[in-house]
């Protein structure tokens, strides 16, 4: 579900028609976060540490209103929920495309994601039929300690979805910490807006079921 957004008595109404103009109005920052509870609870649990932060990273997302912002054909929506586009590796080291809905409920959200990924790894190609509007593209590179990152983009393409990466799991001074990369469109998020979601993110991350 969305609904039209009011542009017209937004307090940001200068800042989105600003940057909407802009050829790349993408800005993107890399934060360490610590994922030492979230390490050890997902063990805990016998549960993909992946699926694990993946869950609290969409969760996050949707509680930060203007992540869930999407620009349609120049109109501007607000959407009652976010989902989730994120790659998947295979065993010959392609990649395809997953998309997996958001669920309040970690068990629904996981019993999706696990059904999702199954697909993509039983088959070949990028598959992008079931790309949404009101999605975040999602990728992971569990090999890299990356510092920064920059995505591929066609700018014929009218995309304003949010862009997540996950670095390599790091221990550092006895703690288990990770690169998180995220991008967004200016048009619809500010930096304020990504330390939001950062700063929930991290209480999520640190919470012990």
């Amino acid at each position: 579900m969305r609904k039209k957004f009011d542009v017209a008595n937004w307090a940001r109404r200068e800042h989105f028609e600003f940057f909407s103009q802009f050829p790349e109005p993408f800005h993107g920052i890399t934060a360490e976060l610590d994922l030492s509870i979230a390490y050890h609870e997902a063990k805990k649990k016998s549960q993909s540490f992946f699926m694990y932060y993946l869950y609290r990273a969409l969760k996050a997302m949707n509680e930060v209103e203007n992540f869930r912002l999407r620009i349609d054909s120049g109109e501007l929506y607000l959407y009652d929920q976010v989902h989730i586009s994120t790659t998947v590796l295979r065993a010959d080291n392609t990649f395809g495309f997953s998309y997996i809905d958001f669920h309040e409920d970690e068990s629904s959200f996981l019993e999706g994601a696990n059904l999702a990924i199954e697909k993509v790894k039983a088959s070949t190609g990028l598959d992008l039929s079931g790309a949404r509007i009101n999605e975040v593209h999602c990728s992971a590179l569990p090999w890299v300690n990356f510092t920064s990152l920059s995505h591929a983009r066609n700018f014929n393409y009218p995309d304003s979805c949010p862009k997540i990466s996950f670095a390599k799991l790091m221990d550092r001074d006895g703690k288990k910490t990770m690169a998180i990369s995220l991008h967004a469109h200016h048009a619809l998020v500010d930096g304020y807006h990504v330390g939001l979601f950062m700063e929930r993110f991290q209480q999520l991350l640190d919470q012990i079921d």
